[in-house]
């Protein structure tokens, strides 16, 4: 659950966690923008099966995971919305014993402002709530991309979080897409969001050759926790510029608040001008794709 703002040596990364919360084929050569099979997962966004590609970004150095975190400032006044769905790999008991970490609220208020989102899930969320996967992940106002399958981080000190191990860090994040698929979403995004927002080159390096773009932020709205939702839609109205990716939860128990924020924001981002973007439609504009 991202909760802070951090900057790592190895790559900026704004992230916001706490301990404890959380919130795919034939074999064939990988293709760009789209994570490639294994023996034991297969991923629902290759080219083949894709009706289209969507924009991604060109691998770095050595091929390194590409890092997003803001469209281009002087094409519109444009936002994404992006929302995490956190569940770690060992919280089933909290959510059989009554711990909600979906938010139906949220995506029906979503819906009826018509606002477009992004919506980073982790597998273990998908796994414990298939039909709301499903019912996002088939609905063209929204994209649902891969927030990892355990919610454990991918770096070392990621707010206490629980770590996942440099050799497990792909197969986490294509288990991810194999949920997906489970849950009935044929077509999840290329775009993958760190647990935490934490990464290192370690973590970029282990996930190069899966044709994901790591997506972060340049708004934190804060919404982690909070209980005064107009503190927390101030935050987010003061941080978009142009070209802004903001990061919300989707996770009732958690982040409360959330509902209320994009009922206060929403209508106050429109009277400014700003249109409500998903985060393929900022990859898009930056590559040329859109």
């Amino acid at each position: 659950m991202i909760r802070l703002v951090r900057r790592f040596t190895a790559a900026c990364a704004l992230g916001t966690a706490l301990a404890g919360l959380a919130a795919c084929g034939t074999a064939q050569a990988p293709r760009a923008g789209h994570p490639a099979p294994s023996k034991t997962a297969v991923s629902t966004a290759t080219a083949s099966a894709a009706p289209s590609r969507p924009p991604t970004l060109t691998a770095g150095p050595g091929g390194l995971t590409p890092v997003f975190s803001n469209g281009p400032r002087t094409k519109g006044k444009t936002v994404a919305f992006t929302f995490d769905a956190d569940m770690t790999a060992d919280q089933g008991p909290r959510a059989e014993a009554g711990e909600h970490f979906d938010n139906p609220a949220l995506i029906a208020t979503l819906r009826a402002m018509k606002v477009p989102a992004t919506i980073f899930m982790t597998g273990r969320w998908a796994d414990q709530y298939p039909a709301e996967a499903r019912s996002i992940g088939t609905d063209p106002l929204f994209e649902l991309a891969n927030h990892s399958y355990s919610h454990y981080a991918f770096t070392g000190d990621c707010y206490g979080l629980p770590t996942v191990s440099a050799d497990r860090m792909r197969s986490d994040v294509e288990r991810a897409y194999t949920a997906f698929r489970k849950a009935g979403v044929p077509h999840a995004m290329p775009y993958f969001r760190f647990p935490g927002g934490c990464y290192d080159k370690q973590a970029l390096r282990a996930l190069g050759g899966l044709g994901v773009t790591a997506v972060q932020w340049d708004v934190v709205s804060g919404d982690a926790f909070a209980t005064d939702a107009d503190a927390v839609a101030r935050q987010v109205l003061d941080g978009v510029k142009p070209g802004s990716v903001v990061v919300m939860h989707c996770t009732r128990s958690a982040a409360p608040t959330t509902e209320r924020v994009v009922r206060q924001v929403v209508p106050r981002l429109r009277a400014k001008g700003y249109r409500f973007v998903k985060v393929s439609d900022l990859i898009g504009a930056t590559t040329g794709r859109s």
